[in-house]
């Protein structure tokens, strides 16, 4: 399968990664890596945090993030 952006510029990139907000392919150049925060333990108590893993194709991380500082290439 073929990076969806570069198909669209004329040039063949093989996709490392699918969108999970899309579902398009994306290459090691157009791949946004985000990192939210994900809630754990129970409701009672204090609850504890950490960081997942979201891979998003630079449209949708422009879309989902207020900063696109937050997101890695």
């Amino acid at each position: 399968m073929d990076c969806l952006d570069c198909r669209t510029t004329g040039t063949n990139s093989p996709t490392v990664g699918i969108c999970q907000g899309c579902g398009a392919g994306v290459c090691a150049a157009h791949t946004r890596i985000a990192q939210p925060g994900v809630r754990l333990g129970s409701l009672l108590g204090t609850p504890g945090e950490a960081r997942a893993r979201r891979v998003l194709c630079p449209v949708c991380a422009a879309a989902e993030a207020p900063s696109t500082a937050a997101l890695t290439p």
